[in-house]
């Protein structure tokens, strides 16, 4: 797999130029991939049971289980957001687990889980504002407005802690493999890999999904909280 992120196609809009880079167009395939699921669960689902079996059980299941993860987190209050982390979610563990595809996981690239933080940033500060108002801003200020700079700074440093975090362990997971398979002899690639493929793109993608989630869920509800 190439280490590099590959510029696609380049092109202007009003004189700016804008490149479509390899990880901009995995970004849309696993966003395709994920709207065609979703289409495909929404017909299939169109004739629902009273008694789940089989693909609906599974659905449900998996929805329930979510549920459970979310509301135990964060709480009645913030129920709207249960759409947006679902969402999140699904896109982050699909970014994660499309290297056992072949493809160049977008979450190896800091713009992506950078731009996943930032919306979190962004969360954090709106509802913070928007529950607990004036007190919110207060906070900056305390225990002395002497402190305000050194509480910017804890503030501006949790999306890029948090975009690091996930950048790092997928990237260092994709350079792992792909010097195992450039020093590696041929023959050694059918068996080893496999066991290597698991821990790096199935459980870690996973796994920092899940934390990257849950993160974010206690970040918010501190904030609100």
């Amino acid at each position: 797999m190439d280490l590099n992120i590959d510029n696609l196609w380049a092109f202007e809009i009003f004189g700016i130029e804008v490149w479509i880079t390899r990880t901009i167009f995995n970004t849309w395939l696993i966003m395709l991939f994920l709207i065609a699921f979703a289409i495909f669960v929404r017909i299939r689902l169109c004739k629902f049971k009273e008694i789940p079996s089989g693909f609906q059980n599974a659905i449900e299941a998996a929805i329930e289980m979510f549920d459970r993860f979310f509301y135990q987190n964060i709480g009645d209050k913030l129920e709207p957001l249960g759409t947006w982390f679902f969402t999140v979610f699904t896109l982050i563990l699909a970014s994660n687990l499309s290297g056992l595809l072949g493809l160049r996981p977008p979450t190896a690239d800091w713009a992506t889980t950078f731009a996943f933080a930032i919306s979190t940033f962004g969360l954090i500060h709106f509802l913070g504002i928007k529950y607990k108002k004036g007190s919110y801003i207060k906070g900056f200020f305390e225990p002395h407005p002497v402190f305000l700079p050194l509480n910017l700074i804890g503030e501006l440093a949790l999306p890029v802690s948090l975009s690091f975090r996930m950048f790092g362990n997928v990237l260092s997971g994709m350079i792992l493999m792909t010097l195992f398979y450039s020093i590696t002899p041929v023959f050694v690639r059918f068996v080893i890999p496999a066991f290597l493929h698991v821990y790096f793109d199935l459980f870690s993608g996973i796994l920092q999904t899940y934390v990257f989630c849950i993160l974010s869920l206690i970040f918010i509800r501190g904030a609100v909280d």
